[in-house]
């Protein structure tokens, strides 16, 4: 058993440095409009602001943090202001389409820490905090080496934060690799 596992070990360190010059580690920043619904209330305006790293043509990793305008609702009672604010980590998967491969289909799955702020007239605004789990697909297309625009869906798994079972959102964004 402890041989499988030592060659196992040594195989996976002789294809990680095998690989590594294929490694490009090519960091960019990113900004995107977001369009948030979150069941209780829907969010026209919102942005994401991002650092990330493309390892490949296949694969990177993004670090964000999404925010939302208020939206406020009037019920019988008074005005409902909400908002919500995110930020984690994303995994991305692309898959480069045609001969110059500008053109890419666009997988992400990742993790966000989600705080969801509620306010009703007259009372103190209540903020409840927890996460998200969240699986997204979209297309990103490739103007230079150092410029693309991307279109995302993103559904997010929500452990009840304030009620919400889930998030729907759909950005557009642009990013700039270095």
């Amino acid at each position: 058993m402890r041989k499988n596992i030592a060659l196992l070990a040594a195989v996976s360190a002789f294809a990680f440095a095998s690989s590594a010059s294929a490694m490009e580690f090519k960091p960019y920043v990113a900004a995107d409009y977001t369009y948030t619904d979150a069941q209780a209330a829907t969010f026209n305006a919102g942005g994401k602001v991002a650092v990330g790293t493309d390892y490949n043509k296949y694969f990177g990793t993004e670090v964000f943090y999404q925010f939302t305008d208020s939206d406020r609702v009037n019920t019988g009672s008074g005005t409902d202001e909400t908002s919500l604010r995110s930020y984690g980590l994303d995994l991305y998967g692309y898959l480069p389409l045609g001969c110059d491969q500008v053109f890419s289909l666009v997988g992400t799955a990742g993790i966000a820490n989600l705080d969801f702020k509620d306010k009703t007239d007259g009372a103190q605004r209540e903020t409840e905090n927890g996460l998200g789990y969240r699986l997204g697909a979209g297309v990103q297309y490739s103007f230079t080496d150092n410029l693309a625009v991307r279109a995302l869906y993103r559904y997010t798994f929500t452990d009840k934060v304030n009620g919400l079972d889930h998030i729907d959102e759909g950005s557009l964004g642009i990013k700039y690799n270095f």
